[in-house]
């Protein structure tokens, strides 16, 4: 069993509804969730909304492999009526987004997927939920906790 961190995101509909729907299906296809932080209320990043997001980071206990937990995350986001993926960097309003930050202390680079989550250490609507949960978590690739990271975020 590995603990991984999941950052969720939603800026359409009922957004702590579609929170709280990705919660329960994370809980049936992935695995225990053992710590859920406060929802942070956040400005769109990398694109101009007129809809705020509502943010969360969730610790999760999982016998999946990343490919596998990878694959259940998209499919819960196409359960929650999400269309479309960001790609290279084009962002857009979602009803749900489920990344990926942290698996165990695995350092992963394939075509398909990226841990730990590549931009996650500079943005601050990842940081912030995520350093309430898991503060003292080491980040595998910088050496250093995940309060010490957000301590560097500057947006």
């Amino acid at each position: 069993m590995t603990r991984v961190y999941l950052g969720l995101g939603s800026n359409l509909g009922n957004k702590r509804k579609n929170l709280e729907d990705a919660l329960s299906f994370i809980k049936e296809r992935i695995g225990t969730v053992v710590s859920l932080s406060s929802f942070y209320e956040t400005a769109p990043w990398g694109f101009e909304s007129q809809n705020s997001f509502l943010n969360a980071a969730i610790g999760v206990d999982t016998f999946l492999s990343p490919v596998e937990l990878l694959h259940a995350t998209q499919e819960i986001e196409r359960l929650l009526g999400r269309r479309h993926k960001s790609v290279r960097k084009v962002y857009h309003d979602r009803p749900i987004d489920i990344d990926i930050l942290l698996f165990g202390n695995k350092v992963l680079h394939t075509e398909e997927l990226t841990i730990p989550h590549p931009e996650m250490a500079g943005r601050r609507f990842v940081m912030e939920p995520l350093a309430e949960i898991a503060p003292d978590v080491m980040h595998p690739v910088y050496g250093k906790t995940i309060r010490e990271l957000l301590s560097s975020v500057e947006n």
